[in-house]
């Protein structure tokens, strides 16, 4: 086990993935690798993450929710499909090897990236037409497949729920609340597994995910302060660290 003198490395780095997760996603790109770098096994990494993520994607949910920024009637449907694709995931790990899909996801990506960012007003405006068949004819499968990602790699879940939303016709704030919500209760489903495993660092993980926490706080006030342009430019960034972190491991 590391000694306690990690945290003053990990703490500012929690609250920093805090802040651009409740933006525009891919927190788990900084506080994964930085929780390997604090001597933890991968074991011990992967279950501390998503006990930290939890505060984090909370925090973020709570703040858009009270705004707003979060669509109920949309998402409780979709909350059950991405858990069960994450489960499925997470089981098919055991059959295929998660390498093999990483620079094709990094591909993906950076083209989901590229769409949105050549696209001037793509994300800018709110267009979202209510429950219709078209709306859940995208999202419905979409969270499906997400979920199976999340359990199989993980890396920029959010920013593809981010995605998802933007094209059912949300601006990026709102479908950045989307998704954070989304996030919340992958993130938790997750915890649930890893707790009963045993196998989390609380003396780590606490401390750090009441910075994600405080983070994801300034994250989300920042982001429906400053607006979709805002959300759209930190989008590009963590589509580039995302594609990074799958392409270097």
């Amino acid at each position: 086990m590391p000694s306690p003198d990690v945290l003053l490395y990990g703490l500012p780095l929690a609250f920093l993935a805090g802040f651009i997760d409740a933006v525009a996603g891919g927190g788990g790109t900084i506080t994964l690798p930085t929780l390997f770098l604090m001597g933890l096994s991968p074991a011990h990494a992967v279950a501390t993450n998503k006990l930290l993520a939890i505060f984090g994607s909370g925090s973020a949910t709570l703040q858009y929710g009270r705004a707003g920024h979060i669509e109920w009637r949309l998402v409780r449907p979709l909350v059950p499909l991405a858990l069960a694709g994450s489960a499925l995931g997470a089981y098919l790990v055991h059959f295929v090897n998660p390498d093999a899909f990483r620079t094709l996801v990094a591909a993906v990506i950076l083209a989901v990236g590229a769409l949105v960012l050549a696209n001037k007003r793509f994300g800018l405006e709110d267009r979202y037409p209510g429950l219709t068949a078209r709306v859940l004819a995208t999202t419905l499968p979409g969270a499906l497949l997400i979920g199976v990602y999340d359990g199989l790699l993980g890396p920029g879940t959010g920013t593809f729920l981010m995605f998802l939303f933007t094209l059912a016709g949300f601006n990026l704030v709102r479908a950045s609340g989307n998704a954070r919500a989304i996030n919340f209760a992958t993130n938790l489903g997750a915890f649930v597994y890893f707790l009963l495993g045993g196998q989390m660092v609380f003396w780590i993980g606490l401390p750090m995910g009441a910075a994600n926490a405080a983070g994801a706080f300034v994250g989300a006030r920042m982001a429906m302060l400053r607006g979709s342009a805002f959300v759209k430019w930190m989008y590009g960034v963590i589509v580039l660290l995302v594609a990074a972190r799958l392409l270097i491991h």
